[in-house]
Formats: structure tokens, sequence, C-alpha cells
């Protein structure tokens, strides 16, 4: 029989404890990506999720003071693009605030619906936007997947402790 913990000598939920957490649990990386008025826009995001497989639904959360949140937020289409272990210098720029994303040397095309497809990911979707929940200072975007492939070949980039890693029992 365990003991059951005193609670009270733990810390009260912060953001910073919710980070500290949360760099616990190993996550798959994504690059969310979409057209907006000015040119495609994208992020990183380790978020995602699959919803529902009739319809065919994922979610991802992505914050409102993002720099691609304006374009997310009016975009009906989006790219979700599952990054290979090889992709740690993609993942860390569509991270980056200000890069340059879709500057050399990302490899990307136009394509179904206008959105951004990202060249030698291990699959990728192109998603019809159904919703945008409110969530604090995020939302959580609910998109239905269309059209995708999945011939990419590799292991999956994960992202555990602040890190990008590749997986380690193969």
């Amino acid at each position: 029989m365990t003991a059951t913990p005193d609670l009270r000598s733990h810390r009260p939920a912060s953001a910073d404890l919710l980070r500290s957490v949360f760099r616990q649990h190993a996550a798959g990386v994504a690059v969310i990506t979409t057209q907006g008025p000015r040119g495609p826009v994208g992020f990183t995001a380790t978020s995602l999720a699959s919803v529902s497989a009739e319809p065919p639904v994922v979610s991802f959360g992505v914050g409102t003071g993002a720099s691609s949140w304006p374009a997310l937020s009016e975009a009906e289409h989006v790219g979700v693009h599952i990054l290979g272990e090889h992709q740690q210098g993609l993942a860390a720029t569509f991270a980056r605030s200000g890069a340059d994303r879709f500057g050399k040397p990302t490899r990307w095309r136009e394509g179904p619906e206008g959105v951004p497809v990202l060249d030698g990911v291990l699959a990728w979707l192109v998603c019809r936007v159904t919703a945008r929940v409110p969530a604090g200072d995020h939302r959580i975007v609910l998109a239905e997947a269309a059209l995708g492939d999945d011939s990419g070949a590799g292991l999956p980039l994960l992202y555990h402790q602040g890190r990008y890693n590749g997986l380690r029992d193969r």
C-alpha cells in the first residue's frame, strides 16, 4: 500500500509548474502552416492530437500572441506536417520568433487549397478548420483532414526536456 502524498507540501499550479511538468512528457513534433494575407505562416507544435477517426479530425493549440495567430485565426485550411528525427533544424526554425521560416533552407511548395506543404516530412495533411476553441491565452484549433500523404520514410522527431530527440529503442 502506498502512502497518500501530503498535497500541502507541493507547489501551487502556475505557468512555470505546468511547463516543468510537461518537460517530462515526450511529444511528437509537427509544423502547422497556412497561407496568410502577406504570405505563408507556420509554427512548431507539440500539441497535435488525433481527435476523431470518423470524420478524421485533428487538434492543435496555438497562442493568441503568436506571430502566426492572425493568419490562423482567419484560415479556412491548414497544413499539418509530422517531422522526422532528421528535421531538428526545421523544427527549430519554425519555433524561433522572427525567423524567416519559409526562406532557405526550408523546402516547400504550394499545396491543395493554397496551403504551404513542407518537403521531406514523414507525413502531411491538409485540413479544413472547423472550430477555434478559446483556452486561456491559446486557441484549440479543430480541423478535419481532407487529404494528405504518409509516404515519408524515417522515425519521428520528439520533444522532451526542452530538446529535440529521436527514438532510442529501435
